[in-house]
């Protein structure tokens, strides 16, 4: 077992510019204040940590050291620490020179998921769903400019679609992801849409950001989103907010079918309207 080799030296604590800190933006340099940060509560080590997860989460593929090295920014010695720290503690695995993570990330936040009790109450009706449809349905939530997966039920066929709990795909071209971004409040509009990465995923991905503006404008209207084979060909789905009793956004509940067994019109016609009705009775029971 590798030990752990967390300790950073001068050197590497000054070698980068301090990491994104999500909901909260903070500098280590910041005066202590309402907004600011004291610079000794700020643990620069920590967030360098994190920053190499989200870089796995952000690739979803294997890297190298020199690879978590330039895409956290970090020094190859303290990218080197940070990984095998991660070894070391169970949440990543090095394969000869390249590392990756395991499935004991997930409960860094899936005991935070699933403690929702929205979830809870939905699965019985998402379960409904896929019966009644005989398709597989998944709930999300917006995690930035990414969707992650809550809840689903899968139908299995021949043919189908499964995503798991704790899956993360770009929220830019899923059904889920625009639902989700369109529902955003008005003034988080201008920065949400200079600063997505609209990465083509396929041919069919929209990445032109005045037509993905429109896109959202009109979900944000119909109140649904269907994305026909942008994040994978074979692919189409749809998807409607869901909401709690007092308007709030929960999430968002989507339908993926395999193109070749339904087109476009089928989804509108077919599958939306159960998909609404389902999401209404859930917003009402979340109001018991």
């Amino acid at each position: 077992m590798v030990k752990n080799q967390a300790v950073e030296s001068e050197s590497d604590r000054g070698s980068r510019a301090p990491a994104r800190t999500g909901l909260m933006t903070a500098s280590p340099d910041a005066d202590d204040g309402e907004n600011g940060l004291n610079p000794r509560d700020y643990v620069s080590s920590l967030a360098r940590g994190l920053e190499v997860l989200r870089a796995f989460n952000r690739t979803r593929r294997k890297m190298t050291l020199s690879e978590v090295a330039a895409e956290t920014g970090n020094t190859r010695a303290g990218a080197r620490r940070i990984l095998l720290t991660l070894v070391h503690e169970g949440y990543a695995v090095a394969d000869g020179k390249l590392f990756d993570l395991t499935p004991q990330v997930l409960e860094l936040g899936y005991s935070v998921l699933s403690s929702k009790g929205a979830w809870d109450i939905a699965r019985p009706f998402i379960d409904h769903l896929s019966e009644d449809i005989r398709e597989s349905v998944s709930a999300a939530v917006l995690d930035r400019f990414e969707v992650v997966y809550v809840s689903g039920a899968q139908y299995h066929r021949v043919i189908s679609v499964g995503i798991t709990v704790g899956a993360r795909f770009p929220a830019h071209c899923t059904a889920t992801g625009r639902v989700l971004l369109a529902a955003q409040p008005e003034a988080m509009w201008p920065g949400m849409l200079a600063n997505i990465p609209l990465t083509p995923m396929t041919a069919h991905t929209v990445t032109d950001r005045r037509a993905f503006r429109a896109i959202l404008e009109e979900v944000r209207d119909q109140g649904w989103s269907l994305v026909d084979q942008e994040l994978e060909i074979g692919l189409i789905s749809i998807a409607v907010p869901l909401r709690n009793s007092a308007g709030g956004l929960v999430g968002a509940i989507n339908v993926g079918v395999p193109s070749i067994r339904c087109s476009r019109d089928d989804m509108v016609g077919t599958i939306l309207p159960k998909l609404l009705a389902t999401a209404a009775s859930i917003s009402s029971a979340l109001k018991r």
